[in-house]
């Protein structure tokens, strides 16, 4: 066993229980969440990020959840150095910390102690970005990212706009490609040792159930009428990159129904719990369970014990 502090970490797709099994491995193990997720960190949106709620989070202390403005940029170098501060002040006090999330870039960059390169930024061609997005559509940003670096653009997400417009400002400022800048971000090693718990379903189908029963239940408890608010305020640059907000401008737009944006909600959560399944199993170290029949959660819950067990950490 190593001397190097310990974290723990619980990763997988959306909808996948995550959120559950953190608060209750803290409350076994006298933890305390972080959360690795680049929706939830900022303000708003609160139903469309599935932030947990006051009941849900059962008096567990939640850190880097409603944080930041909606208009702020943030990357991974800025969430590994805000995490670390975090996880420092939890071990200082003689609790564990416990990264739950599924933004799989936030979790390997923070566990595997990559280190960034300094990199400047130019607001006024950022800003410049954002408005060709929003007059001319994420496909026609995207597009300038497929001819300037087609490497980088099949790693991001054409909706995932703050990515694109990041990628595109580093070509813009460097004069290099925003893919060969990132393989040149090193892994050191680690300060931490760490047990990374990943929940999966080997019923893929179990899974999509329950992404659908989420986001029917995200609709009853409001997600319309917040999305609506966010568009009203026009203020959209980190919301367009939320599911769940921005598959429902055309209803707003009145171009679409609202039967058919839902539809369209579970469809793109869908595929990207698919994409977050692809990422998180190119690593080695993750501990899985399946959790195809979640009726027995406790069941999990004590698999993951096991884990803890095993690796030593009880």
């Amino acid at each position: 066993m190593s001397d190097k502090p310990f974290v723990l970490a619980v990763v997988g797709p959306t909808a996948s229980g995550k959120t559950w099994l953190g608060v209750e491995l803290a409350k076994e193990y006298d933890g305390e969440v972080v959360s690795a997720d680049s929706i939830q960190i900022y303000k708003g949106m609160d139903i469309a990020s599935a932030k947990p709620t006051e009941e849900e989070m059962q008096g567990i202390p939640h850190h880097l959840i409603s944080v930041l403005d909606r208009d702020t940029p943030f990357s991974a170098a800025d969430y590994v150095k805000m995490a670390r501060g975090i996880i420092e002040d939890i071990l200082s006090r003689g609790k564990l910390p416990i990264i739950v999330g599924g933004t799989g870039l936030y979790v390997d960059s923070l566990l595997n102690n990559v280190k960034f390169s300094e990199m400047k930024s130019d607001p006024a061609y950022r800003e410049s970005l954002y408005e060709k997005a929003k007059n001319m559509g994420n496909e026609t940003l995207y597009e300038e990212l497929v001819k300037a670096d087609p490497v980088a653009a099949e790693s991001i997400h054409m909706n995932n706009v703050v990515r694109v417009v990041r990628a595109l400002e580093v070509i813009h400022l460097t004069g290099r490609l925003f893919s060969e800048l990132k393989e040149e971000s090193v892994s050191e090693e680690s300060q931490y040792d760490s047990l990374i718990i990943g929940l999966n379903a080997e019923d893929r189908s179990k899974l999509y159930d329950r992404i659908n029963l989420r986001v029917d239940e995200m609709v009853r408890a409001g997600l319309v009428e917040e999305a609506r608010a966010v568009y009203n305020e026009g203020n959209i640059k980190t919301a367009a990159n939320a599911i769940g907000f921005k598959e429902l401008i055309p209803f707003f737009e009145n171009e679409m129904t609202i039967e058919d944006c839902i539809d369209k909600i579970k469809q793109e959560t869908r595929r990207y719990a698919k994409r977050q399944l692809t990422w998180f199993r190119r690593n080695e170290r993750i501990r899985w369970i399946i959790i195809d029949d979640f009726s027995k959660k406790y069941e999990i819950l004590e698999k993951s014990k096991k884990a803890m067990a095993y690796y030593g950490r009880v």
